[in-house]
């Protein structure tokens, strides 16, 4: 019996109604493939449809203010997902049409090939001639920082090394340094005014200044990279110039944040429901707190709480995927126009 897109679409809405935040995670799975109410569907695992079988893949496109951001997109299933996953990053007709559909540009110059081998944890990749085609620093930067980003979304890859037209470089053309062993985390990293080694980093989530996507950045902090800090540091917000959204409302407060047998609950003031009450019923706050959390190994479940006692959670608020192409095109349909 064939299963429809509509049916699906109803059991993940079922799935989702529940009042307890669940997220269904393998011990450092990454955030983009945290899934809710138990329902797991890695990266690497099809999914029935129609058109036939497909599989579940991040890519990592450009937005207008210059960040990678993570967006699931279904394709046919296929041997090389991590090959045909990095190739819809790479500029051409086609592609440049899916990411602007999505306000999105590709950030991987055209023609550019893969050759990927993954063992043991990690991706040694080859990328061919015309990856030496960027036109400056910044941009060699965002491809490196797309690839890694992409290929540690597999729970099979921990890190990854790059080749370029055949040979292991130390520095691509704009100074780029591609030497070392990459290992992702940190995407998207905050300017600051200086630096130390005594500073540890954790990933955050804000909304894009649309609300359209949730956009993922890396912070800078002088404490323990823990749950505690990451929701504290979301909680205060982006940098005033970044271009993004608060996910939680100013003036909302921790009342406090436990993780204990992998549930970490996260009880917050009364000006949380302000964002319950929003255009968007709170959607991407939730979510932002989700990914936020999922972040770290062992994280289980979240519970949400406000003032102590479980609020009514809209269906909407619940998610499957980071920036689920087929929900973005749904509520935001058309091609976006980028400057």
């Amino acid at each position: 019996m064939k299963i429809k897109r509509a049916d699906i679409e109803r059991i993940l809405i079922l799935c989702a109604a529940v009042l307890v935040v669940v997220l269904a995670l393998q011990d450092n799975q990454p955030a983009s493939t945290v899934l809710v109410d138990e329902t797991q569907i890695p990266i690497e695992q099809t999914i029935a449809l129609p058109e036939g079988e497909t599989v579940a893949t991040v890519v990592y496109y450009q937005d207008g203010d210059g960040y990678l951001v993570p967006v699931t997109r279904q394709v046919a299933k296929t041997d090389g997902i991590a090959k045909a996953t990095l190739s819809m990053m790479v500029k051409s007709s086609e592609n440049d049409m899916n990411a602007a559909r999505l306000g999105l540009r590709t950030v991987i110059p055209e023609g550019t090939t893969f050759d990927i081998d993954i063992a043991d944890g990690r991706a040694n990749v080859s990328m061919s001639k015309e990856a030496l085609n960027c036109l400056s620093a910044a941009e060699e930067s965002q491809m490196v920082d797309a690839v890694v980003s992409a290929l540690t979304c597999f729970s099979t890859v921990d890190e990854v090394t790059l080749e370029f037209d055949g040979q292991k470089r130390s520095k691509l053309t704009f100074g780029t340094d591609v030497s070392g062993v990459f290992t992702g985390g940190n995407v998207n990293l905050e300017a600051t005014e200086t630096f130390s080694e005594d500073a540890n980093q954790v990933q955050l989530y804000f909304p894009s200044q649309t609300g359209r996507l949730l956009v993922p950045v890396t912070r800078m902090v002088y404490s323990d990279a823990d749950v505690s800090t990451a929701v504290l540091e979301l909680a205060k917000g982006p940098q005033s110039d970044s271009g993004l959204e608060r996910a939680l409302p100013e003036g909302c407060g921790i009342r406090s944040v436990t993780l204990k047998d992998g549930v970490v609950t996260v009880d917050l003031t009364q000006d949380f429901t302000e964002t319950l009450n929003s255009t968007d019923g709170g959607k991407q706050a939730i979510r932002a707190l989700l990914f936020t959390c999922s972040q770290f190994p062992g994280v289980k479940k979240v519970d949400v709480l406000v003032e102590g006692q479980k609020p009514q959670l809209p269906e909407a608020a619940q998610s499957t995927f980071i920036n689920d192409e087929q929900e973005v095109m749904a509520q935001y349909p058309g091609v976006v126009e980028l400057d």
